[in-house]
């Protein structure tokens, strides 16, 4: 599902009948941040495929909150579940992984969130909270995770709609990796093709959270925040906090996250 070319014309519900049934024959391997989104591409996946393994890192982050929260959602999923220690903080660089940095609010000029055009923003208009490269480091662990469980997709929760203007999160970066998957793996060049699902590239935080509830996702084991406390309680004030908070008001659902002020309740 990477969004590349349109059809050139509308598949046949045999054509969609006989896609199910094979992917009901298939694996999948899936990005499990332990936020919103991961969460309802994890409950997306589980609908679709014979069997999913869910990949969460320890990769030197601000707050080990959203671990738990990950292995929470996996244990309710009933899912396979790694965690895959690789230490991204020692090469600084971002605000997630970089103490000394301040994460800047999601409703302030110093996190840019309104600025799409990634393609000509300079430096200074991606957000520190990027994490330089880590969708591909990410996606490239996942990528050894789907070929030693004999998986052909793996699913990760990125958007080009409401998302902070990281590089890392465009249907082209996604397409350009699944062509890289195909070309460097044992996998693939024996014909076991792998594809990048995106499920909610082209979907607003409210639509994510429409597609979520209807799989029965329960929003509230989730956590999103940039900052999050040890107790996984949520800031409010970060630009996670301010789309996820957003999308619940757009989609008219109450909004089930913990705050650490109660002025966010």
């Amino acid at each position: 599902m990477t969004y590349v070319t349109a059809p050139t014309s509308s598949p046949s519900l045999k054509d969609n009948a006989d896609l199910a049934a094979l992917h009901k024959s298939q694996n999948a391997v899936v990005l499990l941040s332990g936020g919103l989104d991961s969460m309802t591409c994890l409950y997306w996946a589980k609908a679709r495929y014979a069997s999913v393994t869910a990949v969460s890192f320890n990769y030197g982050q601000r707050h080990n909150s959203e671990l738990v929260a990950a292995k929470a959602i996996a244990e309710t999923a009933n899912v396979n579940h790694r965690i895959i220690d690789i230490d991204i903080a020692q090469l600084g660089g971002s605000s997630l992984t970089d103490h000394s940095m301040v994460v800047p609010d999601g409703d302030t000029d110093k996190f840019p969130s309104n600025n799409r055009d990634v393609d000509n923003a300079d430096n200074n208009a991606i957000p520190n909270t990027y994490v330089p490269a880590r969708n591909t480091i990410f996606l490239s662990y996942a990528l050894a995770v789907a070929e030693v469980t004999d998986a052909n997709h793996i699913v990760i929760g990125v958007s080009s709609v409401d998302y902070s203007g990281y590089p890392d999160c465009r249907p082209e970066y996604i397409a350009a990796f699944e062509h890289l998957a195909n070309l460097a793996t044992k996998a693939g060049v024996n014909g076991h093709q792998l594809s990048i699902q995106t499920p909610l590239q082209h979907l607003s935080k409210a639509k994510t959270i429409e597609l979520g509830l209807a799989l029965r996702v329960d929003y509230r084991q989730t956590i999103s925040c940039y900052q999050a406390d040890a107790h996984g309680l949520a800031c409010g004030v970060c630009d996670s906090c301010v789309l996820r908070r957003q999308g619940f008001v757009q989609a008219g659902v109450a909004d089930p996250t913990r705050y650490q002020s109660k002025g966010f309740s």
